[in-house]
């Protein structure tokens, strides 16, 4: 039984990660097939409109943003469309903190992300972290936050959240690894397993 069972886990083990990989992708490329394919169901003619029409205009759509957006004549024009939507009162609640987001995670962007440093909260206590902000000039002053501080989002054990905390700079020492990894080890508690040993 014990044998049974032993099997049964391996392969609980090696199936789980590889079923809500394609879970997750799944889910993400029929979002992406929605955006638009529903509209360009209605509008083709059904002998023309077949599925993945959908997420292969989204997919050109983003392609030709990208363009725009890298071209000297119309990223300007496009970055104050931007800044005009983050000033409509309904939008700006959504909008504006999925394009920080965003930003945050984009290439070529601050790399102030880039940093993994370990939080020490007393003598024997460290946690790791992200660096998020070094310094606070560009926020309301009346927030009164001493430019020894530095913000630093610290993730969850299995799960997607996290929190971030404000911290003196000197209560942190950086720490050389890829940010991919550091998130790896928080999300899953750190736990060593045989396919992470070398």
């Amino acid at each position: 039984m014990n044998k049974l069972q032993k099997i049964f886990v391996t392969g609980l083990v090696s199936f789980l990660p590889l079923a809500v990989t394609l879970y997750i992708v799944s889910a993400v490329v029929t979002f992406v097939e929605n955006l638009l394919g529903n509209f360009l169901k209605n509008t083709l003619p059904a002998d023309v409109y077949m599925p993945g029409f959908g997420f292969l205009t989204t997919i050109a759509l983003i392609f030709l943003l990208g363009l725009l957006l890298n071209n000297f004549l119309t990223a300007g024009l496009l970055h104050r469309l931007q800044e005009k939507l983050t000033e409509v009162p309904l939008i700006k609640v959504v909008y504006a903190p999925l394009r920080e987001l965003t930003n945050l995670f984009s290439k070529g962007r601050s790399s102030t992300l880039q940093k993994v440093v370990l939080v020490q909260f007393d003598s024997d206590k460290e946690v790791l972290g992200l660096v998020t902000r070094e310094h606070f000039n560009d926020l309301d002053k009346n927030l009164n936050i001493k430019p020894d501080k530095i913000a630093v989002y610290i993730p969850m054990s299995y799960g997607l959240g996290g929190y971030t905390i404000l911290v003196n700079k000197n209560k942190i020492t950086p720490v050389e690894i890829p940010v991919e990894k550091a998130i790896s080890l928080a999300l899953t508690a750190w736990i060593k397993t045989d396919s992470t040993q070398k």
